[in-house]
């Protein structure tokens, strides 16, 4: 080569490398000297990760605490799949196949949900078991990896599944204790942002953020676990041995309004909920309304008895069984000539209940009915209570008031049936019914304690003396109530027998069977509700209703360890 030929060749070279060089320079000064926040910000995205801590919901356990755990979280994995990756890697198919055997799943389906480059996370399995995700793990399929979760389980399934509800897929209560004490259990998710290297592994001396996450406090109910299994117990045999559509009970403490048991039959499974169907969610203690029946006299007696209106040695004609009374006939159960007040609320005389109740009058009467908490919501810590049918006086009809003292043309919930009742076996005082007894934290602090609350008290103490005598003797022979007895204790209830109403007839085949009443009459200490929803064959409430009461209050008084009081005859004025 000449001379020229490496002159040139140098030349051009040393342009190359100068220029060169000027271009790393300027670029080098660019990046050091010149403001560019927006680039900044994409490096310190690429070094940089962002990670929610989720918080741990708090527990929930009946009235002894302890280990009587009915709601617990427990630790999960979703297994999430980079559809990206596995069809770049050309093993859709394979690795479809192998998570089909492992998850129990159609192989075609997560083909489908894997044959998808665009995406970079696709949910295969949310809240898989450790079992699983160790061997999905063992399989080392590319592409495949797992989210931390944290599942809500309930160790006893199906048992008091209408009080503690359930937790849905998003972490929020969404029936029952869960849902209504949700700000409490659920806690707040914390919060970790830190550099990480080029491995993507975090550099923990490099923490910009972290906010722990703060657990959940733990729920402790006025559920009483033991007398809760033999209520549900006590249902499933109803509902077994009469063919009924429904069936549901409360116990309470009659002193403090405190729930000891609430069971409604049809139940379901608060860990599978999603199968679960409306109707059986439905907590028919709070969230279904009947007609009462004849539970319904014990108030109108008490009434008239607080007005002074009767006594229980006044004598009514019961008609021989049939009243004409505006236009309309009413009839008794069986035939009755002239009896007292005490022996018309022991056999349940229609008629008598009619004219006590015409007795107080539509304004009297009325008041009444609020002041022992019927047409409102008694307020218990439950979502979905309702507040039945009490129409206003003005809107009542000529036989409004004669039906109502029947219970008729009115619609409770067991809960404020079982309040009235509780009213009385509580010297009058009407308590606000609850199931969250306390809120404690994580450290032992006391967020929230619930204290027993008087709502009103429709009648005064002697008042409330009398109806308990009165109402022991509906349990004695010649009562309806007989076989709602307990050996060893006085049991002071009501029957009741309340057709449906379909298509605005009542029915003479579709019943609502229920008793009500506390024990130890001459001292209450609980109150028991029992409805049973269309029996069959036999559909009335002492014969379908009063057994089943019967069996609830005779193992609640033994678990509770509730001496019975001593025989005698209660005070009478």
């Amino acid at each position: 080569m000449s001379e020229r030929g490496l002159l040139r060749r140098a030349v051009v070279c040393t342009i190359v490398l100068t220029a060169a060089m000027l271009g790393l320079g300027f670029r080098l000064a660019f990046l050091h000297l010149a403001p560019h926040e927006e680039a900044l910000r994409g490096v310190r995205r690429t070094s940089s990760v962002s990670r929610k801590l989720l918080a741990g919901r708090g527990r929930i356990l009946d009235r002894r605490g302890g280990d009587n755990i009915l709601a617990l979280n427990l630790p999960a994995h979703h297994v999430c799949a980079d559809p990206s990756t596995i069809c770049r890697n050309g093993s859709v198919r394979e690795t479809a196949a192998a998570l089909a055997a492992l998850l129990d799943l159609p192989v075609d389906g997560i083909a489908v949900r894997l044959n998808r480059p665009e995406r970079k996370c696709e949910f295969l399995s949310r809240y898989a078991d450790a079992e699983t995700v160790e061997a999905i793990r063992a399989a080392d399929l590319a592409g495949i990896e797992f989210r931390p979760a944290v599942l809500r389980h309930y160790p006893h399934d199906s048992f008091l599944c209408h009080v503690l509800g359930f937790v849905n897929h998003g972490s929020v209560g969404s029936a029952g204790v869960e849902q209504y004490m949700d700000r409490y259990l659920a806690g707040s998710s914390g919060i970790v942002e830190t550099r990480v290297n080029a491995l993507r592994q975090e550099l923990y001396a490099r923490r910009d953020t972290h906010i722990p996450a703060l657990e959940g406090a733990d729920v402790h109910l006025t559920i009483d676990q033991n007398v809760q299994y033999m209520v549900e117990k006590a249902l499933d045999a109803a509902m077994e041995e009469h063919s009924a559509k429904a069936a549901w009970a409360i116990v309470q403490h009659v002193k403090t309004g405190a729930i000891l048991a609430m069971a409604s039959r049809p139940g379901y499974d608060p860990n599978e909920f999603r199968f679960s169907t409306e109707k059986s969610r439905l907590n028919r203690t709070i969230g279904c309304v009947y007609e009462p029946g004849s539970t319904m006299k014990a108030v109108v007696f008490a009434a008239a008895l607080n007005e002074c209106t009767v006594t229980p040695e006044t004598v009514i004609d019961c008609e021989n069984g049939a009243w004409p009374h505006a236009g309309k006939i009413l009839h008794d159960f069986h035939s009755y000539g002239e009896l007292t007040v005490a022996d018309g609320i022991k056999k349940s005389s229609n008629i008598m209940s009619a004219k006590i109740a015409l007795g107080l009058g539509n304004r009297r009467f009325y008041g009444y009915l609020c002041a022992f908490g019927f047409g409102s919501r008694l307020g218990v810590d439950l979502p979905g209570e309702e507040s039945g049918i009490l129409h206003p006086v003005r809107s009542w009809s000529n036989i409004s008031c004669s039906r109502l003292a029947i219970g008729q043309g009115v619609a409770v919930t067991a809960l404020q049936m079982l309040g009235a009742f509780c009213a009385i076996a509580n010297d009058g005082f009407l308590m606000r019914p609850y199931v969250v007894h306390r809120v404690v934290d994580r450290n032992g602090t006391v967020l929230l304690e619930r204290a027993p609350e008087v709502l009103s008290r429709p009648i005064d103490g002697e008042t409330a003396e009398i109806m308990r005598h009165l109402l022991r003797r509906v349990t004695e022979e010649g009562g309806t109530g007989r076989r709602a007895c307990v050996e060893g204790y006085e049991v002071a209830g009501k029957t009741g027998t309340a057709q449906k109403a379909i298509g605005g007839v009542y029915s003479s085949e579709a019943h609502v069977a229920s008793f009500v009443g506390f024990l130890p009459a001459r001292n209450p200490e609980i109150g028991v509700i029992v409805v049973v929803d269309e029996p069959q064959p036999l559909h009335t409430g002492g014969v379908v209703a009063g057994p089943v009461f019967k069996r609830i209050a005779g193992e609640t008084v033994r678990c509770l360890d509730i001496p019975p009081a001593p025989k005698g005859t209660l005070a009478r004025r």
